[in-house]
């Protein structure tokens, strides 16, 4: 009994550190925001507001966990804890201001904004070659992008 109980602990103690040891990469947490800047794009497209809010929500999630989990980056002449939010805080808020106002025009010049800042945290990080830009196809066929009957 004593070494089941013995056994149970160790594997407690190895589950606990395998959970905590864990941290995703700048780049997987940037392939996710990538993914949400684009379904972000064909939500506000399609004039599906919930969906839009939802992804911008996600978006600024991302964000966090970018300089929560990396708030320095080797090479980035500045932490990352001062690029993201200043490049990212003020279109993040435009696109919130665009989705609740259903704005396609609003919601347009945010996403582009948003996009720019992106690219000009890139360049500042020393990853200018990584340019964002607006989607032109959508690989989510099995997504469908209007709002809700």
């Amino acid at each position: 009994m004593r070494t089941l109980r013995q056994l149970a602990v160790l594997l407690a103690a190895w589950a606990c550190a395998c959970a905590a040891a864990y941290v995703p990469g700048l780049g997987e947490i940037m392939a996710a925001n990538q993914m949400r800047h684009l379904k972000l794009w064909y939500a506000g497209e399609a004039h599906d507001w919930p969906l839009a809010r939802y992804e911008v929500d996600e978006l600024e999630e991302g964000f966090v966990d970018a300089v929560r989990y990396h708030p320095t980056h080797p090479g980035a002449p500045r932490p990352l804890t001062e690029l993201v939010p200043e490049f990212t805080a003020g279109p993040i808020a435009a696109l919130r201001q665009a989705i609740r106002d259903e704005s396609e025009p609003e919601f347009a010049a945010a996403f582009d904004s948003l996009s720019e800042g992106c690219n000009g945290c890139h360049r500042e990080a020393g990853f200018g070659f990584n340019v964002i830009v607006r989607p032109t196809s959508n690989p989510y066929a099995n997504q469908r992008f209007a709002p809700a009957q």
